[in-house]
């Protein structure tokens, strides 16, 4: 039986793949770039100072209404400590309300107010804007290429 470190040994590439390895060409690097370029794009331009994970908790709140915020924090791809942060930025802000579920006094629900609403319906024009300036190299063709293949690999 061979041990853990000669099996290790073994799942190593070759020395010649090790040397011909290049960071600029990995797929994590690139998106990186690319997720830091969209940040910068995004915030310069969203009104309202908001920071992404507060407009996608908007946008949701906008499109589905009031909701737990386990479902808020699933429907943004958000784990439960950070959309509570979030959620808690929020409430100190004005832009939505933590309430008592009517059908579960043990679960809190999150209800946008009227400055939530109108701050998020401010910003989604903004966010289309935002989208095209992210994707303003691309032609139309490879715009939807890339968005569905970005959708592959979530």
């Amino acid at each position: 039986m061979k041990s853990s470190a000669i099996r290790q040994n073994e799942a190593r590439p070759p020395l010649d793949t090790v040397d011909a390895y290049r960071l600029e060409e990995q797929v994590g690097y690139i998106l990186r770039q690319v997720s830091q370029r969209h940040a910068v794009i995004f915030s310069g331009r969203i009104p309202d100072a908001l920071t992404a994970t507060q407009f996608a908790a908007l946008a949701k709140l906008r499109e589905f209404g009031p909701c737990s915020q386990n479902r808020l924090g699933r429907m943004t791809a958000m784990d439960a400590a950070t959309i509570k942060g979030v959620t808690d930025r929020l409430i100190q802000r004005g832009l939505v309300e933590a309430r008592i579920d009517p059908e579960d006094s043990r679960r809190r629900v999150v209800v946008p107010t009227p400055e939530g609403l109108a701050c998020i319906r401010a910003a989604i024009p903004v966010a289309f804007d935002i989208t095209e300036e992210t994707l303003a190299p691309l032609t139309p063709v490879e715009r939807e290429q890339l968005l569905d293949l970005l959708k592959k690999l979530r």
